[in-house]
């Protein structure tokens, strides 16, 4: 009995409301040029009490590189690491309560890691200082790479108002506030500048700077 007006109550209820959000994300480089490939753009929402579910991605190290060299997952969230080189590489991050040491391997084997912090994380290898890979760690569902051209699309967002962002690895992060509606979507169109861009130079895990030559 219990269960069927559990049933009852929720068919009145109805389904829950949710909106989105669109635009699109354009990056200033230096010279006031403008990126023609905006792929490696996270944009995600702050605020939402959404709770992210369980996600698995890949990053490949491939040709001495990692492949994607950006990846975002959820709280939660695992990376695979495999490795098609014929060679051993050294993943590893120091990045606060993410850090991790996945140790030697070659082809054909993986190894994965899972991330329990919200927070960016800077990904190497040990051996190849040219490897490198960021990994956003967010603690809700709602966030998305851009497509090459710069759109993007947030879909099932509860109503509210939000902080909604747009992130790159040279760029940094930039903000707007958007109120998304209980049907239909929000629209925004955010501006990464990142024209001053300088690489800092890092170094291996235990802090030590790369030798000239490579080991493996």
């Amino acid at each position: 009995m219990r269960s069927l007006l559990a049933f009852a109550l929720g068919a009145l209820a109805g389904p829950a409301l949710a909106g989105g959000v669109g635009g699109r994300v354009e990056l200033v480089q230096k010279g006031g040029r403008r990126a023609t490939d905006l792929s490696d753009v996270v944009v995600y929402l702050e605020g939402a009490r959404t709770r992210p579910r369980a996600a698995r991605e890949k990053v490949t190290m491939k040709g001495k590189a990692f492949l994607p060299r950006v990846a975002v997952v959820p709280v939660g969230g695992t990376i695979d690491f495999p490795n098609e080189d014929p060679i051993f590489h050294n993943v590893f991050s120091v990045s606060g309560e993410n850090r991790f040491d996945l140790e030697l391997y070659k082809r054909p084997k993986s190894a994965s890691w899972t991330f329990q912090a919200p927070g960016l994380v800077r990904v190497y290898c040990n051996i190849h200082p040219q490897m490198s890979a960021v990994i956003l760690v967010r603690d809700n569902p709602h966030f998305t790479r851009a497509a090459a051209d710069g759109r993007f699309a947030l879909a099932d967002v509860p109503p509210g108002r939000y902080t909604l962002k747009a992130w790159h690895e040279r760029a940094g992060e930039v903000s707007q506030t958007v109120v998304v509606p209980a049907e239909g979507e929000a629209r925004a169109e955010l501006l990464l500048d990142a024209s001053k861009y300088k690489r800092v130079t890092h170094r291996r895990k235990d802090g030590s700077r790369y030798g000239p030559g490579e080991k493996y």
